[in-house]
C-alpha cells in the first residue's frame, strides 16, 4: 500500500489575499504544495509567490522565474527529493516573448538534470501579476544521473 503524504497545506482564501484592487478572494478550497505518494513527488505549480506568501518580481519575469525555481528545490527538499528527483516539469507563460528569458533560467536551476518539459503559453495565470509558473514531478529513488 502506498503512502500519501501531503506538505503545506493551505486553504486558497487565506493565500490569495485581495490583490491589486480585486476583490477579496472568495474561492475556498483545501490543497497542498506538494504530494508525495510512495516514490512520487506532485507539486503545486510554483510562481513569483515564495512560501510565506510575498510576491517576488512584479512585471519581472525572470525574478519570478528564479523565485518558483527556488521553491521547487526547497518543497522536493521537504518531501525528501532532490532537483535530480525531477522527470518532467510544465511551464505556463502569459507571453510568448517571455519564453527565452523564463528557460534561461529553468537552464540554470536544472542544469544536469535534464526534464521532460512542456512549455504552454495561457491568456492568464490565477492573478494578474503572474507571468510564469511551473510544476513538477518527481521521482525519489532514481539514478538521477544522465544518461
Amino acid at each position: 500500500m502506498t503512502t500519501i503524504q501531503r506538505f503545506r497545506k493551505f486553504e486558497t482564501a487565506k493565500f490569495y489575499p485581495a490583490h491589486m484592487g480585486e476583490k477579496e478572494h472568495h474561492v475556498v478550497n483545501e490543497f497542498c504544495m506538494v504530494v508525495r505518494a510512495g516514490d512520487r513527488i506532485f507539486m503545486r505549480g510554483q510562481t513569483g509567490f515564495d512560501l510565506d506568501g510575498n510576491f517576488h518580481g512584479l512585471n519581472d519575469v525572470a525574478e519570478q522565474t528564479h523565485n518558483a525555481c527556488r521553491c521547487i528545490k526547497r518543497l522536493l527538499e521537504e518531501a525528501g527529493g532532490s532537483m535530480n528527483d525531477v522527470c518532467k516539469i510544465t511551464v505556463y507563460l502569459t507571453d510568448r516573448s517571455f519564453r527565452s528569458t523564463a528557460y534561461g533560467v529553468i537552464a540554470e536551476h536544472f542544469k544536469g538534470v535534464y526534464p521532460c518539459s512542456t512549455g504552454l503559453i495561457v491568456s492568464g495565470l490565477a492573478l494578474p501579476e503572474m507571468l510564469v509558473e511551473i510544476d513538477v514531478e518527481a521521482v525519489i529513488g532514481g539514478s538521477g544521473a544522465a544518461e
